[in-house]
């Protein structure tokens, strides 16, 4: 098989089923400061910047600074992932595979490396490059999560495989030139060219990857 020079992960949606921990936060915040935050408000920040939803919120009557509103969901999302952490159907088998199959894997995450470090703990050494929101400038839809990646693992983005599940993350994968796998989460994805899309990473394999990195343009449902 040819296998691409590396695969790109992102996290949350992706690899762990996070959102309704962030969703839970996001309610317990505005609520805490008399506002109102629906579910359809919730799915707006899904693949945003921590600091881009921390913006949100304030206009949603959240009176705390942006650090302060990043820094109290973190700190509710954290705990509930150290306590549970909800690794999506077929996300760990896969991310595992392709490791063992000598295939360099990097997290690339809006989140920030605190709560990061949960996640790839528990991927077992799958994960040797780690890319946060707090490490870079920009922000998905951003290409930068997705550069420096590639950077810090000494590889071409053109070579390299991304999953993801958001539409800032597919975006921001998409700007950077690597293949882009889009699987079904909690928001609609888009139909986009050049955009390779799945109902569940339980039906992705290395062969899957390789077509991937082959330049197919698949729809695995």
């Amino acid at each position: 098989m040819n296998l691409p020079a590396a695969v790109l992960w992102d996290m949350d949606g992706t690899l762990v089923d996070t959102e309704p921990y962030w969703i839970a936060a996001q309610n317990e915040l505005v609520a805490s400061h008399g506002g109102t935050w629906s579910h359809e408000q919730a799915l707006q920040l899904v693949g945003n910047s921590l600091v881009d939803s921390a913006r949100i919120l304030q206009a949603a009557g959240v009176a705390l600074p942006e650090e302060e509103v990043v820094e109290w969901l973190l700190d509710r999302v954290v705990a509930a992932t150290r306590e549970v952490t909800p690794w999506q159907p077929g996300a760990r088998e896969l991310l595992t595979s392709v490791a063992e199959a000598g295939v360099p894997c990097a997290l690339v995450t809006m989140s920030y490396e605190r709560f990061a470090e949960v996640v790839v703990t528990q991927a077992g050494g799958a994960l040797s490059v780690v890319v946060t929101g707090d490490q870079v400038t920009h922000g998905k839809p951003h290409p930068e999560a997705y550069l420096t990646a590639a950077d810090r693992l000494g590889v071409a983005i053109e070579d390299c495989v991304a999953v993801e599940d958001s539409v800032p993350g597919i975006g921001s994968a998409m700007a950077s030139g690597a293949r882009v796998l889009a699987v079904q989460s909690h928001v609609p994805l888009p139909v986009l060219p050049g955009l390779s899309r799945a109902t569940s990473l339980e039906l992705v394999d290395l062969a899957t990857i390789a077509r991937l990195h082959a330049g197919e343009v698949l729809e695995i449902s």
